[in-house]
């Protein structure tokens, strides 16, 4: 049901009238000359989709869950328009912690949004109104109108959702600012990432020696909140304060660490210390063209560091051995933690632009130059998964080998298996999704927004919005989604009924086939600018074809027959087995046959052994009684008895007294009844009391006399008389 609802509005979305009015704006949007650079204009919250509309400075919102409804409800959206709308560019829009604003990014300046309240039945933006007014706030206005050749590099919101609202901006005088709402256009914290030996040459020569060198911050990113070094922080206190780590990239590849805590009064921006050492080292400093960074919020986190050519390099931050490089030793504060440490555990070469097949007269293409920046988007759903989008297109990375280095890590001692086996781990899975640049000589179509939407109800799905205000919805692959997390009911142990040798195995043939049809390259979907009803030129179109007929090939046909072989292996070596398995089978059958047999015959040979033991142990019974009874002395037990039996004799005189007493006494009762019938009944009257008396002591005797009697018939038939 889940699948048919994401259908539904995966397909209604791109035909929105939202898209519509985008499209018909677009005429009206400035059209420089110079090169366009990709834009992040959408984001969803709650179901609703928000999209930035330059040409009007507002945003258009839909209901996506209204999409899957199957009412004929006709599409709508509403229009938040901002009161003071901004004067610059937007490139950006960024939804805060909180989720009540939105900040609006461009190079020459910053405003941030108010989302309006929501009520009505569908929880509308002020009860459905079609065009609503947004408080707009402008941040450090007054700096960027100032400074005319000043530019923002890039802006986030600082991470914490319980505290005040906080941008920071790194712009390009290489310098940290953070602006409060309350106070937008003083900043209330504000760092420099000039290095202290560069300092005086920025201020006289100004920015452009360090920008020839790429010593320049160009990108940061906030690790997950854990507790700062106090020297680091520059606080005195002796509790231990929660802050966010803060790595800043240089273009020249650099990274620098600094912490960031506003829970404090006033708060703080620690210096930044570094750079921090790469392992392995690298000549060339892992490239001189870094543009983007970006934290993985995992343990250990994961830090990306992406370069204008398309390189990606995944690092595991983990701290430092005691003997780092002494310059950095000296940087950093003494009796702070370890000095942590980047260690490269994979490099990516992402594909641009198409590279292409190679001629009929075996002549190899040229390699494409392009370069261009690259943003680093998180997931939402999977925290080993992330996101590219560029100039020419969108790429999905998930990293597989995550979960194996954990496990790696967490283990005590050192586990050569474990590290053997993550050295042969496969490497991370690139996704080509989507190219809106297939070949160096085509016209830039830089994607216009990008997010992806967690709402599992609507289905795990990524939105990409095109230059031309096209939609596209394209649903996140299984291979790079996090496992589910196991049942509470489901046991630890093997299933039951399961062959307790797949315990053992595990690498199964299935993950072994998949691994073989790993692609390593895909055909993306392409886009092209320009007119859609003009064909491309028929180079173009050569090009495009060979190159998607060479991908077929290699990634698809090649590795099927692959994985057609390996079966076939696999079924042939299966079918031996199973033919030695049904040979065994029946000497097992022959093996039980005889067992039984034997069985039976030793059951017999049992019974018979135990017959015969009980015929000897009655001989030998009456054998050590014949001999006990020769001996001239007595033994215990036979002494014992005799003592009984004296002792019976005398109990045997005494009760034969008892009973000739008893007969006596019988004797005279009789006569003494016989002698009170004869005589004349004489009139005696009883009263009530002694009456009950008389019948007490009478009751009395008669229980004695019969248990004297009960006492007499035990003897008799003890002693059988």
């Amino acid at each position: 049901m889940a699948a048919c609802t994401g259908e539904r509005w995966r397909s209604k979305l791109p035909a929105h009238a939202l898209f519509t009015k985008l499209r018909e704006n677009l005429e009206f949007e400035p059209r420089g000359n110079g090169r366009k650079p990709a834009k992040n204009l959408t984001f969803c919250l709650d179901g609703d989709l928000f999209v930035w509309d330059g040409a009007e400075s507002a945003f258009y919102t839909t209901n996506l869950r209204q999409l899957n409804s199957t009412d004929l409800v006709p599409e709508q959206y509403q229009t938040l328009l901002c009161i003071n709308p901004p004067l610059f560019e937007v490139h950006q829009v960024l939804l805060s912690p909180t989720q009540y604003h939105v900040a609006l990014l461009g190079q020459k300046g910053v405003s941030v949004l108010e989302l309006p309240q929501r009520w009505g039945k569908r929880s509308e933006f002020e009860g459905g109104r079609c065009t609503v007014n947004c408080k707009t706030i402008p941040v450090a206005e007054r700096f960027f109108t100032s400074s005319g050749s000043l530019t923002l590099r890039q802006a986030a919101w600082y991470p914490s959702e319980t505290e005040e609202l906080h941008l920071v901006l790194l712009t390009s005088d290489n310098s940290l600012r953070c602006y409060s709402l309350k106070e937008p256009q003083t900043p209330a914290r504000s760092l420099s990432l000039s290095q202290p030996e560069e300092e005086s040459a920025v201020r006289t020569r100004g920015r452009s020696y360090a920008a020839s060198l790429g010593e320049i911050a160009v990108a940061f990113d906030f690790g997950p909140r854990l507790p700062a070094p106090k020297q680091l922080l520059g606080q005195r206190a002796r509790e231990d304060v929660l802050a966010y780590p803060l790595y800043i990239l240089y273009e020249n590849g650099e990274t620098f660490l600094s912490y960031v805590s506003l829970a404090q009064s006033g708060g703080s921006l620690g210096k930044p210390v570094g750079p921090l050492p790469m392992h392995p080292a690298a000549e060339d400093n892992y490239g001189y063209d870094a543009c983007a960074v970006l934290c993985l919020p995992c343990v250990p986190n994961i830090l990306v560091i992406a370069t204008e050519s398309g390189t990606l390099y995944h690092c595991v931050v983990l701290e430092g051995e005691e003997e780092e490089d002494p310059a950095l030793s000296d940087r950093w504060p003494q009796g702070a933690v370890p000095v942590p440490s980047l260690y490269v555990f994979e490099c990516v070469e992402l594909e641009l632009t198409l590279k292409l097949a190679a001629s009929e007269d075996g002549e190899e293409p040229l390699e494409s130059d392009f370069t261009c920046p690259i943003r680093l988007h998180r997931d939402p759903l999977c925290q080993t998964r992330y996101h590219c989008t560029h100039e020419a297109g969108v790429h999905s990375v998930g990293l597989t080998w995550f979960s194996k280095l954990h496990k790696f890590l967490q283990s005590d001692e050192e586990d050569k298996d474990g590290l053997q086996e993550l050295a042969a781990e496969q490497r991370c899975i690139v996704e080509h999704i989507l190219c809106t640049r297939p070949l160096t000589c085509s016209a830039a179509a830089p994607v216009q927004g990008f997010w992806i939407v967690s709402d599992l109800s609507l289905g795990a799905t990524m939105i990409c919005i095109t230059s031309s205000s096209d939609c596209i919805t394209q649903p996140l692959l299984s291979a790079t989604r996090p496992p589910s997390p196991p049942l509470l009911c489901s046991r630890p142990g093997l299933e039951f009924g399961s062959s307790p040798l797949r315990g053992f195995a595990e690498d199964s043939f299935e993950q072994h086939i998949r691994n073989i049809l790993q692609r390593g390259s895909a055909n993306p979907l392409l886009l092209r600018s320009g007119n859609k009803d003009v064909s491309p030129p028929p180079p173009e179109c050569l090009q495009l074809l060979s190159r998607a007929t060479q991908v077929f090939r290699d990634e698809y046909i090649l590795k099927q027959d692959l994985a057609r072989e390996e079966i076939q292996r696999r079924v042939k070596l299966l079918c031996g087995q199973k033919d030695k398995q049904l040979e065994d089978m029946a000497h097992c059958r022959e093996e039980r046959k005889s067992l039984r047999e034997m069985a039976e015959r030793l059951a017999d040979k049992y019974e018979d052994a135990k017959y015969r033991q009980e015929v000897i142990m009655n001989r030998m019974k009456q054998i050590l009684g014949s001999f006990r009874s020769q001996l001239p002395v007595l033994s215990d037990s036979e002494k014992d008895m005799r003592k009984e039996l004296l002792t019976i004799n005398d109990q045997l005189r005494h009760l034969g007294n008892s009973i000739k007493q008893v007969n006596m006494k019988k004797e005279y009762q009789q006569k003494q009844m016989e002698k009170g019938v004869s005589l004349p009944k004489a009139n005696l009257s009883l009263t009530a009391h002694q009456r009950t008396c008389v019948f007490g002591i009478l009751k009395e005797e008669g229980e004695h006399i019969a248990e004297m009697m009960k006492q007499i018939k035990d003897i008799k038939n003890h002693f059988s008389f």
